[in-house]
Order: C-alpha cells, then sequence, then structure tokens
C-alpha cells in the first residue's frame, strides 16, 4: 500500500484543486501529477505512469474516509490508541521505597517533635521567597496562617503581574476558602501533611473547575471544563491552596501567550522562557510557595533555566496528564517547579501514580527516600562540557554583492556573540564538576548515544498536529497570536506532510534511544549535564527525568544579551541572571536525583538567591 506516503499531501494539492472544480462542495480527482508532486514532498518516487495509474483508485477511495474519520467528535483528552511506555521491554519498573518512620514529612504529630521552626518574621512579606520545607513547620507550628500566607501571596501576584506578566486568572475565592479550612483543620490536629496550607499556581493547561483553562491561546480564552485535573485533585486533597492559573506561550510554545509575553524576573527586558513561562516566573519572583508545570520538550527545563527555579522533570508516565491539555501524547510530562531541591522532592510525592484514567500512567508513586548520595555512581557528558571546536564563519565570495557582504557580516557577528556567551557559560559548568569532585564525587565521562535526536522532533509535531486538527482545518490558528515560521500555525501545516511510515521509522529509532540511555543508567546512577544542550530533546524523547537547578548568577563581566530576545535561546540573559545545571536519571530513580543534586544545592546555596523587585 502507498498510504502512508501521503498524510494529507494529496487532500492538501486537491483542495487547491477544488477551487477550480465544477462543484465546489465536490472534491476533485486526485491526478498522476498531483501523485509527483506529493511525492517530491514526500521524498519518495519518482513513480513509474504505470504505478500512478494503479494507485489512482486506492488513493481516492482513502481520501474519501477522511471525512468520515473528521465527522468523529474529538476532544483534546482523546488519545490515539496507542501507548508510550518509556522501559526497554526487558524492564519493570523497581518498587520505591517507603519513607522511613523517623521522616518529618512522613508523620508530622502537631505538639509532638518536629523540626524546630524557624523564627516568626516581623512580617508575613518576609516569608515570600521561604521554601516550602520551611514555610511548612511554621504552618504546623501554628507560628503563621494559611490565610495570611495566601494572602501576602495573591497580592504580591496582583503587585507583580503589571511588570511580569504571569497570571491569566486568580482563583483568590477558591484559594481564601481552602486557606480558612486549612488553618481550621490544623488547628484541630488534623495535619494532611507537608503541603497542607501551601498557596501554589498551575500552569493554565491545568483543568480547575469553575475556572477558565484557556491553554494560553487566542479563541481558547472563554474555555473550561466541568472536573480538576488528576494533580488540582490531588494537590486539594493534600490541602495545598490555589492561588492562580499562570501563563503558558499559546499551546505551550514559548512565553508568548493571548495577553502578552510573561517576563524574567531578573531582567524584565526578556522572556521568561516557556512554555511554563508564568509557573517559572511567579515562582522565581517569590509570589508563589510553588507551582506546577508542564515538559514535552523543554518546557519546564528551560523556564527554570531563565528564571533561576529548581524544576523537576518526572520519568515519563510517573505524573498522570488527566486534566490537562494533550500536545505530545507519548511526550507530555508534568512536573513541579519550585524554590529547592527538597520542594520539588515534597511535591512529586503528592502528585505522582496512577490515576486509573491516563493509560501510559505507570503503577506505582514516587517515594521519597534517604539514598546516600555519596555512594552514587556519578557521570557526566564530557564532550557537552568540553570546549567546542573553533567557529567556522562564513567567508566572502567572490561576487559579493554590497546586501551579501552585509548579511553575512551579521550572520557572522551573531555567531560569534553566541560562542561569547556559551564560552562565558562553561565557566559555572566547569566549576560544577569540580565541585561535585571536592564533594568526593569520582565523576565518571561517558557520552550521549549517536542517534539523529533533531530528527525525531516530528514526532513531537505531527502528534500535535492531530491534536490541534480542528485548529487547522477550521482555520482558527489566525487567532493565535505568533504566526511566525517556527510558530505552531505553521508547524501544525508542515507536519500534515509528514509520511506515516517515516513517523513509524522514526518512533523505531526512538525504541533504540530508550534501550542505549537506559544502558547508560547502568553503568552510572546520575549524569551531570549542561541544561540547553542534545541531551534535552534524547532524555525528553526516551522518557527520562531530569532536575533542573540554579548553578549561580552571571558576573558583570557576562557578555551582554541581543537586542532582542526571539526565545530561541535560553543562554542570553547577560549580566546578573542565573544560569542553570542539570543532573539526569534512569527511569523511575527520581530518589538518586533528590539525594545528589540536592546535596550539591546545600553545598552551593545558588537557590537562596532572588532577584530585586523594587
Amino acid at each position: 500500500m502507498v498510504s502512508p506516503l501521503l498524510p494529507g499531501i494529496l487532500f492538501t494539492l486537491a483542495s487547491q484543486a477544488q477551487e477550480t472544480a465544477p462543484d465546489a462542495n465536490e472534491q476533485p480527482k486526485i491526478t498522476p501529477e498531483m501523485i509527483d508532486q506529493a511525492a517530491a514532498l514526500a521524498g519518495v518516487g519518482p513513480f513509474t505512469p504505470e504505478q500512478k495509474r494503479m494507485m489512482l483508485d486506492g488513493l481516492n477511495d482513502q481520501r474519501s474516509g477522511y471525512d468520515a474519520i473528521r465527522a468523529v467528535n474529538l476532544p483534546n483528552s482523546v488519545p490515539p490508541a496507542y501507548v508510550f511506555h518509556p522501559l526497554p521491554a526487558a524492564k519493570e519498573p523497581a518498587p520505591k521505597p517507603a519513607c522511613k518512620a523517623e521522616d518529618p514529612f512522613d508523620r508530622v504529630e502537631l505538639g509532638g517533635p518536629i523540626f524546630t521552626p524557624p523564627e516568626t518574621p516581623a512580617h508575613i512579606e518576609d516569608l515570600a521567597f521561604t521554601k516550602v520545607t520551611e514555610l511548612t513547620r511554621l504552618l504546623a507550628a501554628r507560628k503563621i496562617t494559611s490565610l495570611a500566607l495566601t494572602q501576602m501571596y495573591i497580592e504580591r501576584l496582583k503587585r507583580y503581574n503589571a511588570r511580569l506578566y504571569f497570571v491569566i486568572t486568580l482563583t483568590e475565592e477558591r484559594a481564601l476558602a481552602q486557606a480558612k479550612q486549612a488553618d481550621a483543620e490544623i488547628a484541630a490536629g488534623k495535619y494532611r501533611g507537608p503541603l497542607h496550607g501551601i498557596p501554589w499556581g498551575a500552569k493554565d493547561l491545568l483543568a480547575v473547575k469553575g475556572y477558565p483553562t484557556t491553554w494560553g491561546a487566542g479563541g481558547f480564552e472563554q474555555q473550561s471544563f466541568d472536573e480538576d485535573a488528576t494533580v488540582v485533585e490531588r494537590l486539594d486533597a493534600a490541602g495545598a491552596v490555589l492561588v492562580a492559573k499562570f501563563t503558558l506561550g499559546a499551546l505551550a510554545m514559548g512565553d508568548k501567550w493571548f495577553g502578552g509575553r510573561t517576563r524574567n524576573p531578573w531582567n524584565p527586558a526578556q522572556g521568561s522562557s516557556g512554555s511554563s513561562a508564568g509557573s517559572a516566573s511567579a515562582v522565581a519572583a517569590g509570589c508563589v510557595g510553588f507551582a506546577l508545570g508542564s515538559e514535552t520538550l523543554g518546557s519546564i527545563s528551560s523556564p527554570s533555566t531563565r528564571c533561576g527555579c529548581t524544576g523537576l522533570r518526572p520519568t515519563f508516565g510517573l505524573v498522570p496528564r488527566t486534566g490537562a491539555m494533550a500536545l505530545s501524547w507519548t511526550m507530555d510530562k508534568l512536573g513541579p517547579i519550585c524554590r529547592s531541591v527538597e520542594d520539588c522532592s515534597l511535591v512529586l510525592a503528592a502528585i505522582s501514580g496512577p490515576d486509573g484514567q491516563d493509560l501510559s500512567a505507570a503503577p506505582l508513586r514516587y517515594e521519597p527516600d534517604d539514598a546516600d548520595w555519596r555512594k552514587l555512581r556519578v557521570g557526566y557528558f564530557k564532550s557537552a562540557f568540553d570546549a567546542p571546536a573553533p567557529l567556522q564563519l562564513k567567508e566572502a565570495a567572490a561576487d559579493e554583492t554590497a546586501d551579501e557582504k552585509k548579511k553575512r557580516e551579521d550572520a557572522n557577528a551573531e555567531m560569534q556573540a553566541e560562542r561569547a556567551r556559551r564560552d562565558y557559560d562553561r565557566r559555572y559548568e566547569s566549576a560544577a564538576l569540580d565541585k561535585l569532585r571536592a564533594m568526593g564525587m569520582n565523576l565518571i565521562p561517558v557520552e550521549l548515544p549517536k542517534l539523529p535526536w533533531e530528527a525525531m522532533i516530528p514526532l513531537l509535531t505531527a502528534e500535535a498536529a492531530a491534536a490541534f486538527d480542528d485548529l487547522t482545518r477550521s482555520g482558527r490558528d489566525k487567532l493565535l497570536t505568533e504566526q511566525g515560521p517556527e510558530d505552531w500555525p505553521n508547524d501544525f501545516r508542515v507536519a500534515r506532510f509528514y509520511p506515516a511510515v517515516e513517523y513509524i521509522q522514526a518512533n523505531r529509532v526512538r525504541t533504540l534511544a530508550v534501550r542505549q540511555l537506559s544502558a547508560l543508567f547502568e553503568q552510572v546512577d546520575v549524569i551531570v549535564t549542561p541544561t540547553a544542550e542534545e541531551q534535552l530533546i534524547a532524555t525528553n524523547m526516551s522518557g527520562h527525568p531530569a532536575l533542573i537547578l540554579p548553578n549561580g548568577l552571571r558576573g558583570s563581566d557576562a557578555p551582554k544579551p541581543p537586542a532582542v530576545d526571539t526565545g530561541n535561546e535560553d543562554d542570553i540573559g547577560g549580566p546578573g541572571t542565573p544560569v542553570s545545571l542539570t543532573f539526569l536519571a534512569g527511569h523511575y530513580q527520581e530518589a538518586k536525583l533528590v539525594a545528589l543534586a540536592g546535596a550539591y544545592q546545600r553545598a552551593t546555596g545558588f537557590e537562596k538567591v532572588h532577584p530585586k523587585l523594587d
């Protein structure tokens, strides 16, 4: 059969021909000339006249079935009939150890032995940047109230939203009711755990009953759902207080949404990166205790890097996505964005585990343990830390015009500026390796498997185009804010020309990726890596977990940022902005990430530095 050759190509060509058809309601027949054009787009053929003649009936019949499929109502929440699981075939999820009894966050006895809480501040706003692990002790000891904490964060959200654009919807009425309930329960000795009474914010692709869920996209501003996302239900059950729904780039791309662009608290002239733009910006600005984000291909990693937050992208399937917007059914992941590694661990423990609805959810939940980080085998992607090869600047052609010369010189200057920024940031990455060695780690050099990682990205865009098929066919994609060549409207159109055979072949390469990356974690327990490298594509494709944490601030000698933030790079911040470091682990081995990254964070203290907003 030739059907996988033409995923919408012939339909598109025939639709263009429809304008000259005698009956505008009747699809024109596919012609041999259309087959030639479609074959060129799909990168196959050429076909002989006899082959094309034999194909015509089958192609016309196949196309006639498109309308029947399209007539079926397919909400974004309906997944395909296939399910992605990240483990190699021979592996099974390992059971997680239970929390030790003496863990004060596993059982807190009010009036009994708990960690000594911090001193009660003179002003509640002095707690704006306080970690969840400290806020929970103050709340449990009844030195502060959830209501006061919630009101403080809501006031800060209102105050700084005018500058940072991180809120789509305040859930103030809901939050105040939850906070009052939390205070009453804590006072009565009914303590739900470490998130009880903690204000938090949700990326606005998570459904919350009674409030809009906009997906950050024009045309969806009034969209709402009659149920809460599973993770929202779980945080409600944990006693956390939802104060806001945060911005995301339209349909989870970048930091530009229908209301503007979410800003980086360290440099409001720049975007916060995306797509968990508002979640990271609000956490960094001390406007919420923690937030939830999502990642398909960098949407927790990138804004955590730009905003100097600690973000945890869990193993694919560890956190159920029921009630979350689907972009890629085989790549979407939900995870926490916080101020510390320990905070991420607490939130992940509350939201992980199967819910009986997300078919990709793993049959286990995350349980923190007290793994000894000193006993872990730690690797690092050596070539990612090495100095790159010298730049290959564009050379002048013999007959170069003045216009061509300017374009070449501008391109060379841009490459040189990018290299200067990258070389500067490499100092921080090298210092991180030195620090880990000083902590007693014997770092083992490893390398990312040699596979065509970028060539697999169309897997994501093909699934995204299917998830928003109606948006493209109806023309409503014109309502999205961004309409450039690298934005969703164009990506969705291009994806319709991705052959089904190539989609399957790329998935077969993805199977090799899962196997080969998993084999690395037979050699080491954790891998340290720069955040913005090829590993970001690789580990999102393979479903491995990542923990991203701040790794210092650029000095006054840092290269200046470009005049325009295109949103394509995360390392443009300039003087006084954060850099990040990423820790990777095997599937469902988040406890090892928390152990090592937590130790590194305690040894460096970079998470304690916050942007000056006033």
